[in-house]
């Protein structure tokens, strides 16, 4: 495969805007998260506090996500997708201010972090179904969905080490700023966009009826119905070890913030790793064996990372974590954007986000509670263990799968 049919989703003008906007949001929103974190465990020393936090930022997907989905099914992604990257500049702006005049508390964190998860829960759908408006073709969906990947593997990877730095030579208000500034970068590319016009489908049914059908449409797609459990238990189960790496950091290696980025800059490398493969593929056929391998990487990988004792197995580790997770969670988002139906697309995306990241705010409560009793390696090998198991269940359902999935390929001309 070349590097140009790698990377053909670039060739699209909007999304090429969208790709180095949102790339160095994801950027910022890492720098962010990882100085939240670490103002917290600066002021508290509390493993169930980071927690809290991890909760707080993510929780809202829950809820909101599937109201996003519908909406974007209702109305203009484009403006939509606008107001969000707007909204999302709040956040780092008031803990830049606080943290500067000295004036920041745990519960102001908590808070923000609250706001920016219900900001990030509205704009998640929006932004994936979005991603057919700026790559038309079908058959360039696959690089696009990958690329979309990338950008977070790329923001997991540089962010935190970008935060590293930033922390051992600055404070956490100056991340917060950074973080700021890269918001509006992606407000501009945004605006730069030439997008028609567009209205969303005129649906007379309420809106708890639109979401009963989305529900429906999810649960009788047989792929959909056996996929995403894989992609929310390792969502519950596998990511809340970022919650709880600063205490690997300081406690297991004995570092601080530069050690920090340094652990989540190995999973982000993984991510890179397993984005650019998916996004060298032509479609999506095969894509179930990536599931399947995917899975078990992210279960076995943080296994490893959480009983090992040495710095280098634990750096290999993560990033077969980060590979596992992205890789898991970006294949299922491929098949299905290339399954459903348009009307659907963006309520089924909702339910797609609610599994993948829905699931890790109650992960990292459960993860902060849990380590705060038994320690941060114990929580995380449990939870690795639970992940391993699933992704065999799962590998032994592959050929009924397939069997499910054939139909539907040969019906949109994927297959012969």
């Amino acid at each position: 495969m070349t590097i140009r049919h790698t990377l053909r989703a670039l060739r699209y003008r909007n999304y090429r805007l969208f790709f180095v906007g949102q790339s160095l949001s994801i950027i910022g929103n890492w720098i962010q998260q990882i100085a939240m974190a670490w103002l917290v465990y600066r002021l508290t020393g509390s493993a169930w506090l980071l927690g809290v936090t991890g909760f707080s930022g993510q929780i809202a997907i829950l809820v909101f996500a599937p109201f996003a989905g519908m909406w974007a099914d209702r109305f203009d992604k484009y403006k939509l997708l606008l107001l969000t990257q707007v909204l999302s500049a709040v956040p780092p702006v008031v803990l830049a201010v606080l943290t500067y005049a000295g004036a920041v508390e745990v519960w102001h964190i908590i808070v923000m972090a609250l706001f920016l998860g219900i900001i990030n829960a509205i704009d998640t759908p929006i932004r994936l179904a979005f991603t057919t408006e700026m790559v038309t073709a079908r058959e360039d969906l696959p690089s696009a969905i990958a690329m979309n990947a990338l950008m977070q593997s790329i923001g997991r990877m540089i962010g935190p080490a970008i935060a590293g730095l930033l922390l051992a030579v600055s404070t956490e208000a100056f991340c917060f700023v950074a973080n700021a500034l890269s918001k509006v970068v992606i407000v501009g590319t945004v605006l730069a966009m030439t997008l028609a016009p567009r209205i969303g489908i005129v649906n007379a049914a309420s809106p708890w009826q639109q979401l009963a059908e989305g529900a429906r449409y999810a649960w009788n797609m047989v792929p959909i119905r056996w996929l995403l459990p894989m992609v929310a238990t390792i969502s519950f189960m596998v990511t809340p070890y970022q919650t709880l790496m600063p205490i690997f950091a300081a406690e297991v290696y004995g570092g601080g913030p530069d050690m920090l980025g340094f652990l989540m800059g190995a999973a982000g490398a993984g991510g890179v790793v397993g984005m650019l493969a998916l996004a060298s593929r032509r479609d999506v056929r095969g894509l179930t064996r990536w599931v399947t391998a995917a899975s078990l990487c992210a279960g076995l990988g943080v296994l490893v990372f959480a009983l090992s004792p040495w710095l280098p197995l634990s750096l290999a580790a993560l990033a077969v974590t980060g590979f596992g997770i992205v890789v898991n969670g970006m294949s299922v988002s491929t098949m299905i954007q290339t399954i459903v139906d348009d009307r659907m697309r963006g309520r089924i995306m909702g339910i797609f986000s609610m599994a993948f990241l829905g699931m890790y705010p109650l992960g990292s409560l459960a993860g902060g509670a849990l380590a705060s009793v038994i320690g941060a390696p114990a929580t995380l090998a449990i939870g690795g263990v639970i992940c391993t198991f699933v992704a065999l269940v799962l590998w032994r359902r592959m050929p009924a799968l397939r069997a499910h999935l054939r139909p539907i390929y040969q019906h949109l001309k994927i297959i012969q």
